[in-house]
Parts: C-alpha cells; sequence; structure tokens
C-alpha cells in the first residue's frame, strides 16, 4: 500500500489489475484504516479513471455474492447519490412503474447516506425482508417482475469500509461503484449522475462492460431527470440535452422534489405515486426517469414519448401499484 500511496502522490494511474487487488486486500484487512483513508481521499482530489473505478468493481463482484437470475433481460435504475439534494425516491419509484409496465427489474440499493431515505429505507418501511435466498429472489421477479437487492447482503467489502466512509463525509470511488456492482449484472441500466464529468466516466466504464444502457443528468445538479430545467441523456444510440417541455412536461420546483424529513414522508410520497394521487410534479419526474428506462430496456427502438406513454399507462391503470402490492406480498 505504501507504494500504491507513492504512485498516486506522483500523479500517476494505477491499474485495472493493481485496483483489484488492493480490493481484495480491504477485504482481507491487510492495511490500516490510514492508508484506506489516504487512499479514498487521494483517488477523489485526482479523479478515478476507468480502469481503477473497473478494478474496483471487479473485486467488489469476486468478494462478494452472485446472484443468477431466471430471466435473461432486466434493468436497473439507480443513481450515484451524494447530489445533496433530498429528493424523494425517485429511482425506486421508477423501478416499480417500469416493472408495471411488464419489464423485467432487479433493483440494486441500499440505506441512504445523504439523504433521509434511501432505496433500502422506502422498501424496508413496507415490511420488506432483505434476503440473498436465490429461489425467494427469483420467485419475486417471476410472479412480481421485480427483485431487490440489498446491496449489504451482496457486497461484502463494502463493510469493511462503511465507518471510513462515515468519517470522511465526502463522497468517495465507493459512491461511484455503488451502481455498477449489482450482484445480477444486468444487461441494462438507467444511472442518473450528478455532473457532466460523472456522465462522460461512466459513458466509458459501461461501453467497456458492453451493456445497454441511459444515463441521465439535469443540468442543475439532480442526479436524475429532475424536471426542474433542462437535462442531458446519454445512451447506446444518442447524446442530448432535453427540456421538460420537449416531453410534455411543465418545470417541476425544487420544493416539490423534496424526499420530507423522515422516512415515513419519504414513503408517504412514494405511495402517493405509485396510487397515483401525488404532486402532478412528482408523478411527471417518475414518469420521465421510467420512460428512460423503458427506452433502455426496448434497446432504443421506440421513442421516448411512446415510453412515457406507457410508463403513464402504469400508473393510471394501477397496473404499477399492483405490481408493488404483490412485492410486497412474496418479501414481507
Amino acid at each position: 500500500m505504501k507504494e500504491i500511496l507513492q504512485k498516486l502522490l506522483n500523479h500517476e494511474f494505477l491499474t485495472r489489475e493493481e485496483m483489484k487487488q488492493i480490493l481484495v486486500g480491504i477485504t482481507h484487512s491487510e492495511y490500516p484504516n490510514e492508508q484506506v483513508t489516504a487512499l479514498l481521499t487521494a483517488l477523489q482530489m485526482r479523479g478515478v479513471t476507468v480502469d481503477e473505478l473497473l478494478g474496483f468493481r471487479d473485486g467488489i463482484l469476486e468478494t462478494g455474492v452472485p446472484v443468477i437470475l431466471s430471466a435473461d433481460r432486466y434493468i436497473d435504475v439507480v443513481g450515484t447519490g451524494g447530489d445533496r439534494k433530498n429528493t424523494f425516491n425517485i429511482s425506486t419509484t421508477s423501478c416499480f412503474v417500469i416493472a408495471g409496465a411488464g419489464y423485467k427489474v432487479a433493483k440494486h440499493g441500499n440505506y441512504s447516506a445523504t439523504s433521509v431515505s434511501g432505496a433500502s429505507n422506502v422498501i424496508q418501511h413496507h415490511g420488506i425482508k432483505f434476503t440473498a435466498d436465490i429461489d425467494q429472489l427469483n420467485r419475486s421477479l417471476d410472479e412480481a417482475g421485480i427483485v431487490y437487492l440489498h446491496a449489504q447482503l451482496f457486497a461484502k467489502a463494502m463493510k469493511f469500509v462503511g465507518p471510513i466512509r462515515k468519517a470522511l463525509e465526502f463522497p468517495t470511488i465507493f459512491n461511484l461503484l455503488g451502481p455498477l456492482v449489482n450482484p445480477s449484472q444486468p444487461k441494462c441500466q438507467l444511472l442518473g449522475v450528478a455532473n457532466l464529468d460523472q456522465m462522460r466516466l461512466y459513458h466509458q466504464v459501461y461501453q467497456k462492460i458492453g451493456i445497454d444502457y441511459g444515463i441521465v443528468n439535469s443540468i442543475d445538479g439532480y442526479d436524475e431527470i429532475s424536471l426542474t430545467g433542462d437535462f442531458k441523456v446519454t445512451t447506446n444510440q444518442y447524446e442530448k440535452v432535453f427540456k421538460p417541455q420537449d416531453l410534455g412536461f411543465d418545470i417541476a420546483k425544487p420544493e416539490e422534489l423534496v424526499g420530507g424529513a423522515t422516512e415515513e414522508e419519504a414513503a408517504q410520497i412514494f405511495d402517493a405515486v405509485l396510487e397515483n394521487r401525488a404532486l402532478q410534479a412528482q408523478k411527471n419526474i417518475v414518469l420521465a426517469n421510467a420512460a428512460f428506462g423503458i427506452q433502455v430496456m426496448e434497446g432504443g427502438r421506440k421513442s421516448i414519448e411512446e415510453c412515457i406513454a406507457i410508463a403513464r399507462e402504469s400508473i393510471d391503470s394501477g397496473a404499477a401499484l399492483r405490481t408493488f402490492h404483490k412485492f410486497v406480498e412474496i418479501n414481507s
């Protein structure tokens, strides 16, 4: 590790294999916390390369618990987090809308690090019991069309760096890794990033991994489509800046996205969207994010207008809510 830190001090880059071995070493408690802290800080100050990120990803997947799902094609919708906007659970809500529309979803998530309620918070709030049992996970995917993978059950390496990440109080390479270490390794992903630098990074990462992807960023700093202003989307097929009006949506106010002050308030918004009684802005934001996820699943063959219509039908028909109720029934 001393050699690695010296490389970083010399502004050198690390190889994918070096990063993988470091991650494996962390899981074997080979390094004191001070050295791991120095490593994470140095990488954050310099900026992470594609190979460095993929090396840590390789290490997390190798030391973790793999999940073999029965479906061949399914999607994960996730954000990098760390945008400090404390939005309601937009990605998680969108997942149930996508599943309600008949697409398979394997949502990977965790407890919140920077907002009131993360994906695992809102899922657990509804009485869901997290599991790593493959039969149970596949039953959920087969019968409800959606499965939830609680990160802490699968990415064993994360527990070794948890206290360090909490003490640092700034985003690290592990914030970037979250979206890349879904243990089922989906072939489709919609990712929300907090800035355009991250968009470029993940664009290169996804091209190396070789999956169908959409990366979204709201220009005003949200790691999802917020509809508070212009947003950029990069996929396998195109790169484009949209205005909310382009999709037939009104501009949302930042206060309409806030997830509340408690887990209970965040869960109430989640419920309201699926029950089709949320604020129009809240529904529109979920529709927009779900629609781009559906477009990824369709391999870009449907227009975004068609995908919005599919997402809207999922909510308006009650299909998204029925999907959620079935999911709760299977996993409680």
